[in-house]
């Protein structure tokens, strides 16, 4: 009887320990997602960071600045820099048009000398085609400096915005 008893002490206690190991295999395998989601999160930030390095104090503009493609006054061509929003509003405060959401012009009549430049302003959330002499694609919240330059004066130009025509004049003079 003796001997059972200890076989049954040997027995529990391999038991015991059967189901011990049980719970710490589960910690352990706890700690390594843990583990591997840490890495994969330094890994994240890490990666996300390098995409900034190379952006400087100097290179963040006020937004939105001007769309600087084809037919602006400003185009890279002839590398004059950009103009933000707030100092194009200043400095084109009298030779502005602005068209809405339904390419309403305002003001929709107006009179220019020749070789002025001109800010057109789109308040909408969509890319405008825009004809002011030419056609200009003038992007969502964006605007465009155009210099109107005509040859035979004084001439009416008709503002065509999208599908929309004659939303605005202007009347160029000497």
């Amino acid at each position: 009887m003796i001997e059972n008893k200890s076989n049954n002490v040997a027995a529990t206690n391999s038991a015991n320990k059967v189901n011990s190991s049980h719970p710490n295999n589960s910690l352990a395998l706890y700690y390594g997602i843990g583990a591997v989601v840490v890495i994969l999160l330094i890994i994240f930030v890490s990666t996300g960071r390098e995409n900034f390095a190379d952006v400087t104090n100097d290179q963040v503009l006020d937004i939105p600045t001007e769309d600087v493609s084809n037919g602006s006054v400003n185009a890279p061509v002839k590398k004059v820099p950009s103009i933000s929003y707030a100092d194009a509003l200043v400095k084109y405060k009298d030779a502005r048009i602005q068209l809405d959401d339904d390419c309403q012009a305002f003001p929709n009549s107006v009179t220019y000398k020749n070789g002025t430049s001109i800010m057109i302003d789109n308040r909408s959330g969509v890319t405008r085609t825009v004809k002011v002499g030419g056609a200009y694609t003038i992007k969502a919240y964006s605007f465009k400096i155009i210099k109107l330059d005509r040859p035979t004066l004084p001439e009416t130009l008709l503002i065509d915005c999208d599908n929309y025509q004659n939303v605005a004049t202007i009347l160029v003079q000497k």
